[in-house]
């Protein structure tokens, strides 16, 4: 197992929401045995991805290299290590063989949160705010901007088995891992929650039948068989990108996880989401004019689905619903109740609850059963109204911290889901295909 790291910029962002300073990430490689293993030297086999210590982007600026600091160590096993991928985690002085530099407290520091808005071109005497305004502050940010000050990063070689894969994203803590082929040398894929759904929705037929192919497969295999018709190149991006082009290539892609990959060494930095890039933004819009657009309601600007919407009771089997994951392509399924009320939700990350328990053997039970081995707290459903505000929408969705909201009526009866990705659409893509019609008509 490997870790890797760098940190960088102020005080003033990490105090902010964890959304900044210079980072230091962990890489964790599990080998085909699924045990953590120290990093080979150059005349060993390489049996996983050997990650340099320069995990920072070519051409740093000078502003990233004052406070600069990388280290490497050997981790715990991923059963007994500490979860680090919260953005409020902080990381441990153990993790680093170099102490942490003292981040100065002068005016110029706590200037850089601010200074993160100087890029953009805002006219005071402007009689209303573009609409663009949040597609050019995209524009003006690079992903490494928002890489946490610590992150958990969990790497499979493709040679490891399948269950224990799965069980290794339950035990770190994390929804999702790159996949690295030691033939290639390269990163090939990931793994998600739903390829775990996939196969348990290809291949089981009853308590009474193991699935062959979760017990005994490995990766690769599973790749074979399932990518075979399929295959696409691994999706991902430059920790030089801006983040404008990362929002552009997760809904394009219709992905919701976009590792960040250093074109120089080859190392995963961070795996980008939805979530976390509204959670950036969201952070600095009181420092920006606010669109006309963020004072209108959900109704009036269309977002969101209304249609068919995708929905299970609280007596449909787990496999059921694993089945409408499938085939609807959804990642969340509201739980209606008799009389049509919302009452709770069954989403993909919920399944991966299957393998913690090991009960991915029985997919009979209903989801009232299931959703009571919910690993974490859960708040309820986060809903919303047709007639709230783009602002409102906007702020509850970051503070919940979830990835969509339930549109209800007065009755809580279901209308149709708001999720991450439309918000991000209307606050970004929208406003450049808007730009580039006026281009085009000019």
């Amino acid at each position: 197992m490997k870790r890797f790291g760098s940190l960088r910029r102020s005080k003033k962002r990490k105090e902010q929401d964890g959304l900044g300073g210079r980072h230091q990430s962990e890489a964790s490689c599990l080998s085909a045995s699924g045990l953590s293993t120290p990093p080979t030297t150059p005349t060993q086999a390489c049996s996983q991805p050997v990650f340099t210590q320069e995990a920072q982007p070519s051409g740093p600026s000078p502003e990233r290299l004052e406070a600069s600091t990388r280290s490497r160590s050997i981790s715990t096993p991923p059963g007994t290590g500490q979860r680090l991928g919260l953005p409020f985690a902080k990381p441990p002085i153990a993790a680093s063989s170099s102490p942490v530099p003292s981040y100065s407290t002068s005016p110029q520091v706590y200037g850089l949160f601010e200074g993160m808005l100087e890029k953009l071109e805002l006219d005071d005497d402007a009689a209303e705010p573009e609409s663009d305004i949040y597609m050019r502050f995209m524009k003006s940010h690079k992903c490494y901007d928002i890489v946490p000050t610590s992150s958990k990063l969990v790497v499979f070689d493709t040679a490891l088995q399948v269950k224990k894969a799965f069980f290794a994203l339950v035990a770190n803590g994390v929804r999702a891992a790159p996949l690295w082929d030691t033939e290639k040398q390269s990163f090939v894929g990931m793994l998600t929650i739903t390829d775990f759904i996939i196969i348990l929705h290809r291949y089981y037929k009853s308590p009474m039948v193991q699935i062959y192919e979760l017990e005994e497969h490995k990766l690769e295999t599973w790749r074979e068989v399932y990518l075979q018709a399929t295959f696409k190149p691994l999706v991902n991006i430059s920790p030089e990108a801006s983040l404008f082009d990362a929002v552009y290539t997760l809904i394009k892609n219709k992905i919701h996880r976009l590792p960040v990959i250093d074109p120089v060494t080859g190392n995963a930095l961070y795996i980008l989401t939805h979530k976390r890039i509204l959670k950036f933004l969201q952070l600095f819009m009181c420092e920006m004019p606010k669109p006309a657009f963020m004072k209108q309601t959900l109704g009036e600007l269309g977002i969101g689905s209304y249609h068919d919407i995708a929905f299970i009771h609280p007596n449909t089997p787990i496999i059921k619903a694993l089945n409408i994951f499938v085939e609807r392509r959804v990642s969340a399924l509201p739980v209606v109740d008799e009389s049509g009320k919302v009452v709770d939700i069954y989403s993909k990350f919920d399944v991966i609850n299957l393998a913690a328990e090991k009960t991915y053997n029985n997919l009979d039970i209903t989801v009232t059963q299931a959703l009571k081995h919910r690993s974490q707290y859960f708040e309820g459903v986060m809903k919303c109204h047709k007639m709230e505000t783009m602002e409102t929408i906007v702020d509850r969705i970051v503070k919940a911290e979830v990835h969509r909201l339930v549109v209800v009526d007065e009755c809580s009866s279901i209308e149709g889901i708001v999720s991450l990705s439309d918000i991000l659409q209307a606050l970004v893509l929208s406003p450049a295909d808007a730009c580039k019609e006026e281009t085009l008509a000019e």
